[in-house]
């Protein structure tokens, strides 16, 4: 099985001095069945990759659809995935969240009239002109995909198939969470405040294999994932983006720089694309934010052991997100009370990530010895 992407009573990190941020974590966990509804769309696809965890929902749901019915979910897997190398589930629900849907009605409601929702998601990091074109190209599948879940009863196959499990999952995690203070850990080492101190955790029964960040301080969780991979969600998630590349000019071209090593472009162009990060700035956010993630998450005794994780973890694609932990450990990133994005610069600057080094400190870390 595929590893999901992946604290005590009190955050253990230094809160970053700034009058916005915050000292609490307040958390809300709940199902969605319009999120749940886009994750089905994966699966409906009948795309092999989904069908490993979703067989007997596929077999049970997918028979019930008109051709044309089911052409319009192959046609969404075509464009978004094969031709875009996009997550259908991940790029949806990003873009629908936007307009908050709770019912199948609201989201054909959305994609017939989705002016609200662009100008909602022109006010996040997540909108360009690219991907709105691909989303437009795709509204007529989305409409008949919709439309095919709501005439095969999905909603109510849902409630009886889906809800119950995320309902027995549900107090445990709920009461697990409210233990840990992630919200100000995860402001220490962004250097910047979130805009809440509010994370709302949706448990879902069709997200698997994924862990999926939507819009707000919000994010989609499997209701089977082990409690230590939801907290890691939760704390990996509400750091995207790392940082603001829009006002970072510097950033943004040493970033761009990277695309020299070969070592890191061989990850980018060669991996399976189900798991996404298919451009190397998608997998330089994903990277960063991984190995944040790990520092958090050691700091709150949920590290696990890295060295097994990116070993496995996406078929070992993540080989920034190494290079980027190791000098946090060799650096003492945390001590320094460095924002990431000074550290990410200062980095990038001082060659530490380029000219064969990046392939040498993954060399150290899966080598070293315990």
């Amino acid at each position: 099985m595929r590893i999901p992407r992946l604290l005590l009573l009190v955050c253990f990190l230094p809160v970053v001095a700034h009058a916005q941020t915050h000292a609490t974590t307040d958390w809300d966990v709940r199902p969605s069945l319009a999120l749940d509804a886009i994750c089905a769309l994966n699966v409906l696809s009948g795309d092999p990759y989904y069908l490993d965890y979703y067989k007997t929902d596929y077999e049970r749901l997918s028979p019930q659809l008109k051709p044309e019915e089911r052409a319009a979910f192959s046609n969404l897997k075509r464009r978004i995935k094969d031709e875009n190398g996009g997550i259908v589930s991940a790029s949806m629900a990003l873009y629908f969240s936007a307009a908050n849907p709770e019912s199948l009605d609201d989201l054909i409601r959305i994609v017939q009239d989705s002016s609200t929702m662009r100008q909602n998601l022109r006010a996040t990091p997540y909108y360009n002109d690219d991907d709105w074109k691909l989303y437009e190209q795709s509204r007529p599948d989305l409409e008949a995909a919709f439309r095919a879940l709501k005439r095969i009863h999905f909603e109510e196959d849902w409630k009886a198939q889906a809800k119950p499990h995320i309902d027995q999952a549900h107090d445990a995690i709920a009461r697990d969470l409210a233990r840990y203070n992630v919200v100000p850990a995860v402001e220490a080492v962004l250097g910047t405040p979130r805009p809440t101190n509010k994370i709302t955790v949706f448990l879902l029964y069709y997200s698997q294999p994924h862990g999926i960040k939507i819009t707000g301080m919000r994010f989609l969780t499997h209701y089977s994932y082990p409690f230590r991979i939801v907290l890691r969600n939760a704390i990996h998630e509400m750091m995207h983006p790392p940082y603001d590349l829009a006002h970072d000019p510097e950033l943004k071209a040493g970033l761009e720089s990277l695309r020299s090593d070969a070592y890191l472009m061989d990850k980018v162009e060669h991996h399976d694309r189900s798991f996404g990060y298919n451009s190397l700035e998608g997998l330089e956010e994903e990277d960063s934010v991984q190995a944040l993630e790990q520092i958090i998450a050691e700091r709150f005794g949920m590290g696990g052991d890295p060295v097994a994780y990116w070993r496995e973890q996406d078929g070992g694609i993540h080989v920034l997100a190494v290079a980027l932990y190791r000098l946090m450990k060799q650096q003492g990133f945390l001590e320094k009370k460095e924002p990431f994005s000074v550290f990410l610069k200062r980095n990038i600057a001082s060659g530490a990530l380029s000219k064969g080094h990046l392939e040498k400190l993954n060399q150290a870390f899966f080598t070293a010895k315990p």
